[in-house]
């Protein structure tokens, strides 16, 4: 991550195989729900028709558009599909109905989100729109944006302009900086041993409490 928001190496590319319901399937976020959990396997003729009439009754059917797990299954579909017939133009002549290239492009994208950032999805912090968006941005950027939208509770049409800025090639830090969002602000609420401590060390360091927390989580999370 480089000081003015732009793009740096992190894990910011979903790591499990495509289809697979790694988030749909864990019962700590979806409850009896993960029971649900539908595999999309590309490299099987049957789960691939699965995907493409998944993708189609998704394409048509909005009624379940406040639904995050019914969204994210809808995502994995188009996933499968676009990994089975080898594009998003073929993806959408199989699945027919209204399901253009856009939308299946659009929707993969957000299967290909990180499983931290689909996590906050499934449980409903991060609507599934303002995650179409964030899928828009690539590598840390998509971090970036994801962690200022939960914090700062932007709405879709914020993300989705912060999106457009970032794709037009400004920093993630200063299109949120047009949005009133300071990235990299949040608020954190302590132990009060710990509150204690951190204000008598940066007093002591003559650091701002922020400036001693992000020198300490540097070392601990590299």
């Amino acid at each position: 991550m480089t000081a003015d928001g732009r793009d740096g190496p992190s894990h910011a590319e979903r790591e499990s195989p495509v289809g697979k319901p790694v988030i749909r399937g864990d019962p700590s976020l979806t409850g009896q729900r993960a029971q649900e959990a539908v595999e999309f396997d590309p490299d099987d003729p049957e789960s691939l028709e699965l995907a493409a009439r998944t993708v189609r009754a998704f394409s048509e059917n909005t009624a379940g558009a406040d639904d995050n797990v019914y969204m994210l299954r809808g995502a994995a579909a188009c996933a499968a599909l676009v990994r089975g017939e080898g594009s998003y133009k073929a993806a959408a002549e199989r699945a027919g109905g209204d399901a253009t290239v856009s939308f299946i492009r659009k929707w993969s994208r957000v299967h290909d989100l990180p499983r931290s950032i689909r996590r906050h999805v499934a449980m409903g912090h991060i609507a599934p729109t303002a995650a179409k968006h964030v899928a828009r941005v690539g590598g840390e950027a998509r971090l970036q944006l994801a962690w200022a939208a939960l914090d700062h509770e932007l709405t879709v049409r914020q993300v989705r302009s912060v999106a457009s800025d970032v794709n037009e090639g400004q920093s993630v830090a200063s299109a949120l900086e047009a949005e009133g969002v300071r990235l990299g602000e949040l608020e954190l609420e302590l132990d009060p041993a710990v509150y204690r401590e951190l204000r008598r060390r940066a007093a002591l360091d003559g650091e701002s409490p922020g400036a001693v927390v992000s020198e300490l989580l540097a070392d601990r999370l590299d």
